[in-house]
């Protein structure tokens, strides 16, 4: 892949001009309202994939608006649902580029949420008092706020993106302009399940996605709600360690200060893992990782509030691993996630637990090997004493080894990370600094991982996220929401993107 970069200055130059002589904010201002009611039509279908019907009907709300727009579509047969892969060529000379969307959403609690039916959308304004409260649908004949919010799941993850990619192609055919690349574009139909579809089609069609460059469009943009661009994510492995007492629960009264409690022991390996700032003490943990000044001063320019950060996490301080938020995302974590005992029930007994378990994740950065860590985890443990089994203890080993460790992993999936200055990063990063007249926030790695990764290893190109919606719209959670305003920069975005030139 070759991105003309000797000629980007008079790219830009070019770029003010085009931007100069079409009034995006106008053109976007006077379709709003209708922006809106499409967007409110789409949400309003289900989107869970446990239902074919309804998740094929998803598909061809979406393969009906984009063949709209001249794109070809096709369905791409997966191991579970099909696979919507939409292709459009403007010049046989220009690059292709990627997009990812996914089209399904979370599961709903419905008696969760703050209105009747979480796939009929809500339009709410928020009071003096921080109260959001209904507004008529009509609202939007009379006046559109940038801060008045729609309500619904999958408001904004992911199908908020999918409408602004949507109608940005559209304004640019009003415009009588063209992307300057061509598209091909992705719709997972099970990316919050895992992505099994989509996974499963990557070598069977890896032919069929090849492009120059990926961008990902989901997830919320950078608090501040400026223009973001991530350049990675991390990958995560998972391990159990598990701690042994008696063959069975003991009664605490008989038993106590004469069976050894696993709890004990299991805290005391998990104490040995990290100081009391949140380093981790396993040797070579953090091995590989580097970071050099400009990559500093970049994570440093990201406008992160970390008093408020603390505030709305209510902690008093944070880790030590990194010197602020985002340099902290560039190292692998090591988190425990449960501690449980052999006793499940809801009241405490008075017995002496037969394990102890602690479930583990290590979030992981491009520098780092999921199999790797968890070995570096393993020798720890033996070298505390340990007798490290991937299985229970049989009766002899019980006898035999005062220390036994059950350790069970799955090595999971690596981090990725495209190059924060490379060609498709600077052409991007550029295109927007023109379009909205300031530099778009640079993230290096976020601290989530999507289950597309592998297949940005395997497709082998350039990928870059490029997350639009609001950082509170309660993704995941009841009560999802996408505010008006970014669905406005949203289209602004993905025109300044449309009109990147690669």
């Amino acid at each position: 892949m070759k991105f003309n970069f000797p000629i980007l200055f008079s790219i830009c130059i070019f770029n003010v001009c085009l931007y100069a002589q079409t009034n995006w904010d106008k053109i976007i201002e006077e379709n709003l309202k209708e922006v809106v009611v499409q967007h409110k039509s789409f949400v309003s279908i289900p989107n869970l994939p446990e239902d074919m019907d309804l998740m094929l009907k998803n598909i061809n709300w979406v393969a009906d608006h984009y063949s709209a727009l001249g794109f070809k579509v096709n369905l791409l047969e997966s191991s579970t649902l099909p696979l919507l892969l939409l292709e459009k060529v403007y010049n046989s000379e220009y690059k292709t580029v990627l997009f990812y969307f996914h089209i399904d959403g979370q599961p709903v609690d419905p008696k969760n949420w703050d209105q009747e039916d979480p796939f009929n959308p809500v339009l709410k304004r928020q009071d003096s008092n921080g109260k959001w409260e209904t507004l008529s649908w009509e609202a939007i004949n009379k006046d559109l706020n940038d801060n008045w919010r729609i309500f619904a799941r999958a408001a904004a993850d992911d199908k908020a993106p999918i409408v602004m990619l949507l109608n940005a192609l559209k304004f640019l055919n009003k415009a009588e302009k063209a992307p300057t690349f061509n598209i091909k574009i992705i719709f997972d139909p099970e990316e919050e399940y895992g992505s099994d579809a989509f996974l499963s089609t990557i070598n069977t069609y890896k032919d069929r996605y090849a492009s120059d460059a990926m961008i990902i469009m989901d997830g919320p943009a950078h608090e501040s709600n400026r223009p973001t661009l991530t350049f990675g994510c991390r990958g995560i492995a998972t391990c159990t360690i598990t701690t042994y007492g008696a063959k069975l629960p003991q009664h605490s009264g008989h038993y106590g200060n004469y069976v050894p409690n696993p709890v004990f022991s299991l805290s005391r390996i998990l104490s040995s893992m990290k100081d009391e700032n949140g380093k981790v003490l396993i040797n070579n943990f953090y091995s590989g990782i580097q970071l050099s000044s400009e990559e500093q001063k970049i994570l440093n320019n990201v406008p992160d509030d970390l008093e408020a950060l603390n505030l709305r996490l209510g902690i008093n301080q944070s880790e030590k691993v990194g010197n602020n938020y985002q340099e902290a995302l560039q190292y692998p974590s090591l988190n425990v996630r449960q501690i449980e005992t052999s006793w499940k029930g809801d009241k405490p007994k008075t017995v002496i637990p037969e394990i102890a378990s602690a479930n583990i994740d290590v979030r992981l950065v491009r520098e780092t090997d999921g199999k790797q860590q968890l070995d570096k985890i393993k020798t720890h443990i033996e070298n505390l004493g340990y007798t490290v089994l991937d299985r229970d203890p049989s009766d002899e080993e019980r006898l035999r080894n005062s220390k036994i460790v059950k350790f069970t992993r799955s090595n999971g999936v690596n981090a990725f990370r495209t190059n924060l200055n490379s060609p498709l990063g600077s052409a991007l990063r550029a295109s927007l600094t023109e379009f909205y007249g300031e530099t778009p926030i640079s993230i290096r790695t976020m601290g989530g991982t999507v289950p597309i990764i592998s297949a940005v290893k395997t497709l082998d190109i350039p990928a870059i996220i490029v997350p639009t919606v609001n950082m509170d719209n309660n993704q995941h959670s009841p009560n999802e929401n996408i505010r008006l305003g970014n669905i406005r920069d949203g289209i602004k975005t993905c025109i300044a993107i449309l009109q990147t030139e690669l």
